[in-house]
């Protein structure tokens, strides 16, 4: 009996040594260790949660020790210890298949050339040998596998990122599973945007006049942008945190051309030309009344800057460059050309005479300047 007893001690004594004991809790260190990759792809943050096993001299594809081929037994649960956890914070596409927002095991089965991802809503588990094929599982994408440098401990790498999608590989040895996530760029920021205008940012003029710009800038939910870009002028609620200023001016102004709204377009540009504000505002809002044609209305801007900030090189030449554009020019013109060359840092002369001659000339386009 003694000879059948040791042996079983023995065994459950390494057993009970390679588990972490209940009784304390130091940290000790895996031959696995746990990774956490992340990564934001738009306002869509990815997280990958797994361990990580070396080769250790191993044929890891081609040994079903290590990785189960064809699902036999089990999936193999693409790492080590737990099962990897890929988790997606909106909405997104896999390999052009939809996911909603969540958190999934990772689980992958080996088919010879062409591998099958698990995607599990039951994503818990010790591995992939609980795993229920038909209950537990969200989504599945077959995919071929590729050629990459030869890693040693598995990884995982986000690679080719576009504005709106990024591949991720799972590379051990010399393989890689690659899959694509990609996202609805203007959806998930829209939608992330109302979500953020509700709290803190509620209060702030830039979150609501930046807010709007983005949807300008991807040519998306304008309507509703330009409600943000009044939001951003007028305030909340009886008017708080109100701060109307030419940045907010400006988005509406644009908003407001997109979307063809002559009539309160002219309107907010007749506000604009009267406001004060820092010479450096005043110039922008001057450069976009020009590039987009309002050239009488660039003329009465700069004009009214020049009163607020006289002897202002860059606004002497943008008043000279309105004249030309508005078919004013005048001895008037020659004198701002004058001054602004004077006053205009050494390192800007070369081009602010560049463009006094050229005006002079009549050849001045704004693509020039």
């Amino acid at each position: 009996m003694r000879k059948v007893v040791f042996p079983i001690l023995v065994l459950l004594s390494q057993i009970g040594l390679a588990q972490n004991n209940p009784f304390h809790s130091l940290n000790f260190p895996s031959q696995s260790p746990q990774v956490i990759e992340m990564q934001k792809l738009g306002v869509t943050e990815i997280e990958i949660n797994y361990h990580s096993p070396a080769l250790n001299e191993r044929d890891v594809w081609n040994d079903p020790n290590v990785i189960p081929q064809n699902g036999d037994p089990i999936a193999w649960r693409a790492g080590a210890n737990m099962n990897t956890t890929i988790s997606f914070s909106t909405d997104v596409m896999i390999n052009d298949q939809p996911l909603p927002a969540g958190k999934y095991g990772f689980h992958v089965i080996p088919k010879g050339d062409t591998f099958t991802l698990l995607f599990a809503h039951n994503n818990d588990q010790w591995g992939s040998y609980y795993l229920d094929l038909e209950k537990d599982i969200s989504l599945t994408v077959d995919i071929r596998a590729e050629v990459c440098p030869k890693t040693e401990q598995l990884d995982y790498e986000f690679l080719n990122r576009t504005e709106n999608s990024v591949m991720i590989g799972l590379e051990w040895d010399e393989q890689r599973l690659p899959f694509t996530i990609s996202v609805d760029l203007n959806k998930t920021v829209v939608e992330s945007f109302r979500n953020e205008l509700r709290g803190l940012n509620t209060y702030r003029w830039e979150a609501w006049n930046d807010a709007a710009n983005w949807c300008l800038q991807h040519d998306t939910n304008l309507e509703e942008a330009l409600e943000w870009a009044n939001r951003s002028i007028n305030g909340g609620f009886n008017g708080f945190a109100a701060d109307k200023n030419l940045a907010n001016l400006e988005t509406k102004v644009r908003l407001l051309q997109k979307l063809n709204k002559t009539e309160e377009l002219k309107e907010t540009v007749t506000e604009a030309l009267t406001m004060q504000a820092p010479a450096y505002d005043l110039n922008g809002f001057s450069i976009f009344l020009l590039r987009n044609r309002l050239y009488d209305e660039a003329l009465s801007m700069t004009d009214h800057a020049l009163k607020l900030h006289p002897d202002t090189w860059f606004l002497q030449l943008n008043h000279a460059i309105a004249q030309f554009f508005a078919k004013k020019k005048s001895r008037k013109t020659t004198l701002l050309l004058e001054n602004a060359l004077n006053n205009a840092p050494d390192g800007y002369k070369p081009r602010v005479k560049e463009i006094s001659e050229e005006i002079e000339k009549g050849t001045f386009t704004l693509g020039q300047g």
